[in-house]
């Protein structure tokens, strides 16, 4: 099997993904450990039987829907990578977003302490650490599988923070740690919705699920800014599509402060911003 011959197979076996030629040139080039110049470079060079063979038995499991980052155990996060488990929602591009505006808010905040609340594979922690390393980056995660990826792909990307298990930002509070900057991408998705998305195969539903309105994690970190976060902090929350009003909602009643909804690229509520008093 030549190159071209594979990738044509791959697009005709992933019919049914989002990408299915972009998802065989990624599983491709993993087998091959090559640079993706390479396959257009090459398109008749024959793939040893090794390579073929990986190649092949990774097609089949992403046809069965597994998604691509769970195969080849790594995902690019901004302008870092990686590693991803089952234990840990794979990072999306739409959480680069949080990360931007936590990235522009501490501009100038040398020594701000922040925290990552449901840090998952650490992606918002890791990142925003590597882009403001005089800052204090605490990290929280209920799930001790998911610290533990999240522990690893900081010391793979030289990021130096500190790791905390336990529900939302109750480990900051037991350690009377108050924070500048508050950021989190916690589950809202609602729970009778799970059932539909395809999302809920293979992705830890611990990360996904966020009760009946969606909201569950959400209302009880914003029930806790009070406590955890410094006078005049900011407040990142990363929420569902259409949540936006009711976010607001809760911050009023919750904070008493006024949230700004920001939107995404496709114009869909994504990142809510609150100022503590």
């Amino acid at each position: 099997m030549t190159i071209r011959e594979a990738l044509q197979l791959g697009r005709q076996r992933l019919a049914n993904s989002d990408s299915p030629y972009l998802d065989a040139q990624l599983l491709l080039l993993r087998a091959l450990d090559v640079e993706r110049a390479f396959l257009f470079a090459h398109p008749e060079q024959i793939l040893p039987s090794a390579q073929q063979r990986d190649y092949q038995n990774w097609l089949a499991r992403r046809a069965a829907g597994e998604p691509v980052a769970y195969i080849l155990g790594d995902k690019g996060f901004y302008d870092i990578e990686l590693r991803v488990t089952p234990a840990v929602l794979i990072p999306r591009p739409e959480s680069e977003l949080l990360l931007e505006e936590a990235l522009q808010l501490t501009v100038h905040a040398h020594g701000a302490v922040v925290a990552d609340i449901g840090t998952g594979s650490g992606a918002l922690a890791i990142a925003y650490k590597r882009r403001r390393p005089q800052c204090a980056v605490y990290a929280t995660d209920i799930c001790e599988a998911a610290l533990a990826v999240a522990q690893d792909n900081a010391r793979r990307n030289g990021a130096s923070l500190c790791f905390l298990q336990g529900d939302l930002a109750q480990p900051l509070i037991e350690r009377g740690i108050l924070v500048d900057l508050l950021m989190a991408n916690l589950p809202y998705i609602a729970s009778d919705e799970l059932p539909q998305l395809a999302v809920c195969a293979y992705e830890p539903r611990l990360a996904l699920d966020g009760g009946s309105d969606g909201l569950d994690c959400i209302r009880a970190l914003l029930d806790q800014t009070a406590v955890v976060c410094s006078p005049g902090a900011h407040v990142l929350l990363e929420i569902g599509a259409g949540q936006g009003e009711a976010v607001k909602r809760l911050a009023r009643e919750l904070c008493g402060v006024q949230a700004v909804i920001l939107r995404d690229y496709a114009g869909l509520d994504r990142i809510a911003r609150l100022r503590m008093p």
